[in-house]
């Protein structure tokens, strides 16, 4: 007898849906594109506005606009004060007036309690109105997965420290579901509702709301965060662990750049090289960050995908728009916090030896200062050892342009290039008296990979004062540029007919409509590169491009554990580990995940001798774990 048949025969209906409910919550995400279930604008204001409270400086006006603004999703509200104006006759508080009053006020510590009270509240109102409404299953079946959508704010917080009423929560919403009656299929199957057994779901729900949420829970102290109130103990004393608001996305671009190494161009195996291959692993690592980059899982590649950039990447409150970040803020380093609200596009790494100085203003002229800076500075990790600058350094220097479709090597248009993009050259050539008769090309050389190695003011930035020198910013290369969209240090154009306006405006060139539109051509044929992304086939599968880098990144080891070097042993195998367990779930044939997950047992093994100081046991695992790696390798797909 299956395993299915054993438990249908000894559980009723709703332990039944509790353990697939279980079953189905176990299975691990994918690393890479997570399709994220759409929030309920509610729950999704307040977690933003509670993040955004966080930071500091507070942006006052940015969480005025997130209850505020138009947000329907598929729901009737017309902004998100609406939604509790109906808690006013339900338990005669105004919240909307609270909540107005604390961002009025700039109190941090109001707004968290004002917000928490009505998103509690709102909740119990939409489990009472399903009561109401149990003689008609599906306006109260609506209500429950209303209510449901907005205990998800408070969800995630509740597992963190109170796995047990996490587990009974969970029972009472699947109780309250299976209670509510149903006319089964073309009416066949007639379900009666069962209004005792959803009252006491509903009471279950309701009294841990209101002692967690509405009474107990509001002396706050440091960060913010709807931690339940448990066992007397105030919520918010104890730090929640790092968390994102709705709307956050880490995972990689879609489609995903193409990377182009130099070594590889010329043939070289990256196996044979050491600093190379170690220096792309810590690429790949949150290990060699702080929190809480290091618990959100976020790296050097998160932002840089495959040496580009990662359109994708947005953290509400921290980017301006995807594809930014605001890295010298509050969030991810508070010691390194300029207390100003800038954010910076992400910059493309490709052809990164020739493009010095490094920094958006070009204050390091240094790679190995700049990579420091990044690592110690904005993401609060440990000072990184002389070997891990060594082989970052030399990994990125290996970073190349994709091969550039309408250039010749000297930077002019070769005979590809169309009509438009030759006339537009020619402007790019042509000096302006409005730019004090100096061309493009003055400061993109075409000869130089279209820089000048120099910062300039061009009337872009955001001085402190008139007077102020403070808004220079280096020369950006042009190869490869149209796939870099946004434009700008700051991200402030969309498209490179944008950035064309803005140069014809500023600086009066008189361009024609016309000949704005051949310079954007040219814009874009220098910008132009081959085969710009990864191509997945059923042959080439995303977890073979990931097998592949884990697997060169574990060579590595063959020099590492006759070292006998504890330090950068233990750093790469927490990565590794890790993330070839959860790319498994990239496999095409999953029957194959068990091997995978062998593999990462193995690493473990080696982590726990090498942790031990046991290199005679790390050298025969090592070995084991190539043996098995042999054998498994050529049927993964």
């Amino acid at each position: 007898m299956n395993i299915i048949a054993v438990i249908m025969g000894k559980l009723n209906p709703l332990s039944l849906k509790y353990i697939l409910l279980i079953f189905l919550i176990s299975i691990p995400a994918h690393s890479h594109i997570v399709k994220e279930e759409p929030w309920h604008p509610v729950p999704a204001a307040y977690l933003r506005s509670l993040f955004y409270a966080n930071l500091k400086p507070v942006n006052w006006e940015l969480i005025e606009k997130e209850y505020s603004k138009v947000d329907k999703q598929g729901y009737q509200y017309v902004s998100i004060f609406q939604a509790f104006a109906p808690l006013k006759d339900f338990t005669g508080e105004d919240h909307t007036a609270e909540i107005k009053a604390a961002i009025d006020k700039k109190d941090r510590f109001q707004l968290y309690s004002a917000s928490t009270r009505a998103l509690s509240q709102l909740i119990r109102y939409h489990l009472h109105q399903a009561q109401d409404k149990l003689n008609e299953p599906g306006f109260a079946l609506e209500n429950v997965n209303n209510a449901k959508r907005i205990y998800r704010a408070f969800e995630d917080f509740i597992e963190e420290v109170d796995q047990g009423s996490y587990d009974d929560m969970g029972k009472a919403w699947l109780e309250m579901t299976s209670s509510i009656g149903s006319a089964g299929v073309l009416g066949v199957g007639i379900k009666e509702p069962s209004p005792e057994q959803f009252l006491r779901a509903r009471e279950f729900v309701e009294d841990y709301l209101i002692e967690n949420y509405e009474e107990g829970g509001f002396k706050p102290s440091g960060d913010l965060a709807p931690l339940p109130f448990v066992g007397g103990k105030i919520n918010n004393q104890r730090k929640s662990s790092p968390w994102l608001p709705p709307g956050s996305d880490l995972n990689d671009q879609d489609p995903l750049p193409r990377l182009v190494l130099n070594f590889e161009a010329r043939g070289i195996d990256e196996k044979d090289l050491f600093l190379v291959a170690f220096g792309d692993m810590l690429f790949d690592s949150p290990e060699i960050f702080g929190e809480p980059a290091r618990t959100l899982g976020i790296a050097c590649a998160t932002c840089h995908n495959r040496s580009d950039i990662n359109k994708r990447f947005v953290i509400p409150g921290i980017s301006r728009q995807p594809g930014s970040a605001d890295v010298d803020g509050q969030f991810f380093n508070p010691h390194f916090n300029d207390h100003r609200q800038d954010p910076l596009d992400i910059p493309s790494l490709r052809g990164l030896r020739f493009t010095a100085p490094y920094g958006r203003d070009g204050r390091f002229t240094s790679l190995r200062d700049f990579v420091r800076n990044v690592i110690v500075n904005e993401f609060g990790g440990q000072e990184p050892s002389p070997l891990m600058l060594d082989a970052l350094v030399a990994y990125m220097l290996e970073f190349d342009w994709l091969p550039s479709t309408y250039l010749n090597p000297d930077g002019t248009l070769n005979d590809k290039a169309s009509i438009e993009a030759n006339r537009g050259q020619t402007i790019f050539n042509t000096k302006f008296e409005g730019m004090g008769d100096r061309a493009c090309t003055t400061c993109h050389i075409p000869s130089a990979n279209f820089i000048d190695g120099l910062r300039h003011d061009i009337g872009s930035g955001n001085p402190a004062s008139p007077g102020a020198r403070d808004s220079f910013f280096d020369t950006p290369n042009l190869i490869n540029i149209k796939y870099t969209s946004p434009y700008f240090h700051d991200g402030s154009f969309e498209t490179l007919s944008e950035v064309v306006d803005w140069f014809n405006q500023k600086f009066n060139l008189g361009l024609t409509k016309g000949e704005k539109s051949d310079l954007t051509a040219y814009l874009e044929a220098v910008g132009t590169g081959e085969e710009p992304f990864e191509e997945f086939t059923a042959e080439n599968t995303r977890f073979l491009l990931d097998w592949s880098e884990l697997s060169t990144f574990l060579s590595t080891l063959n020099t590492l554990i006759p070292a006998q070097d504890k330090f950068h042993t233990e750093l790469l195998l927490k990565t590794v580990s890790k993330d070839l367990r959860a790319d498994s779930v990239g496999l095409q044939d999953l029957s194959q995940a068990p091997r995978v997950y062998a593999l990462s047992d193995k690493l473990n093994q080696i982590l726990e001798a090498v942790e031990a100081g046991d290199w005679k046991r790390s050298t025969v695992l090592w070995t084991e774990y190539q043996d098995l790696e042999n054998r498994y390798s050529p049927e993964f797909k």
